[in-house]
């Protein structure tokens, strides 16, 4: 039972978010246009300036989801900072470069810290729509750099971009005095971007089957993602990039952790089974999908009781 109001605001079902099905540019380019995307702490990268926000307290970094359909996903495009996906189901798969020829495959379980100053796309490959949770690095992570391409081929489904980085559809209103729209980079400006074979990207990438336990209590297994803290103490993550915040994945079938420090901005979200936190005198149950801000300077206990594997999502800020 959740006792007041502010442990209420810092919950978010996921069953109850409403998503932008036109959140970026290339939304109605085929292989882009079936498509949801969710924000659920902070705004993200969103450029749908309607697209609802459900907690918009300032933690660090953002947190967001995608769902697509099979043979749809999003275009080639680069952030300035930390981009980290964690596949919730189905099967996808990332390429990146300018010229998107650079490939792999994940699939539910699996996690990718996308370098900066890199193009990259993603496609479900799967047969049924497919669910992924995105972690961006900072308060405010910037704004998308699309390859021209893209740009060009949405300008003529109606969709551009201003310079303010907000969506206008051509098709029903014309550009707002003062404003102008952004202009596809220049061939020098894409030179400028990185690019990674798929073995140099490979350390990037934290595969669920690899199963490297960082420790185990009390029947709760913990995988060190990125970042090296957890509750005080300190880890080898699988993945030795500086994003900013550190992500631990717990696992478990039954088990309880007790007494969990969040001194910084902490924010837990379940990928499988149900999860019990409590905090204040307040229960919590998280479900597929759910999503609870922990507040500020607060000792929490997590533990579940299910017949299947279960799977929750720790981030805090470093």
């Amino acid at each position: 039972m959740i006792n007041n109001k502010n442990m209420i605001d810092r919950l978010a079902k996921f069953n109850e978010l409403v998503p932008s099905s036109l959140p970026f540019v290339e939304g109605r380019l085929e292989g882009h246009k079936e498509r949801k995307n969710y924000t659920i702490i902070g705004r993200g990268v969103a450029e749908d300036t309607k697209q609802l926000i459900k907690i918009q307290s300032l933690h660090g970094y953002n947190l967001g989801a995608v769902s697509a359909m099979p043979k749809n996903g999003s275009g080639l495009h680069s952030h300035t900072t930390a981009e980290v996906f964690v596949i919730y189901s189905g099967k996808w798969r990332f390429y990146w470069g300018a010229d998107g020829k650079q490939e792999t495959i994940l699939e539910a379980g699996d996690i990718i810290s996308m370098p900066t100053n890199m193009f990259r796309a993603f496609e479900n490959v799967g047969d049924k729509e497919s669910l992924m949770f995105v972690v961006l690095g900072g308060d405010d992570p910037g704004i998308i750099t699309w390859i021209p391409e893209i740009l060009k081929k949405a300008k003529e489904t109606g969709m551009a971009l201003l310079d303010d980085n907000s969506l206008i559809d051509l098709k029903k209103v014309e550009v707002p005095n003062g404003r102008k729209m952004i202009e596809p980079i220049t061939q020098d400006e894409l030179e400028r971007f990185d690019n990674y074979l798929p073995e140099e990207l490979e350390k990037n990438i934290y595969r669920n089957k690899q199963n490297n336990i960082s420790d185990e209590v009390n029947g709760i297994k913990l995988y060190q993602v990125l970042g090296n803290k957890f509750n005080k103490k300190t880890y080898e993550p699988s993945i030795k990039q500086d994003t900013g915040f550190n992500l631990t994945t717990l696992n478990s079938i039954s088990g309880e952790i007790k007494g969990i420090e969040c001194i910084k901005p902490t924010v837990l979200f379940a990928q499988e089974g149900n999860w019990k936190i409590v905090i204040r005198n307040s229960n919590i149950k998280l479900e597929k999908g759910d999503t609870f801000s922990v507040p500020l300077s607060s000792k929490i206990d997590i533990s579940c009781n299910n017949s299947e594997n279960s799977i929750l999502n720790f981030v805090s800020q470093i």
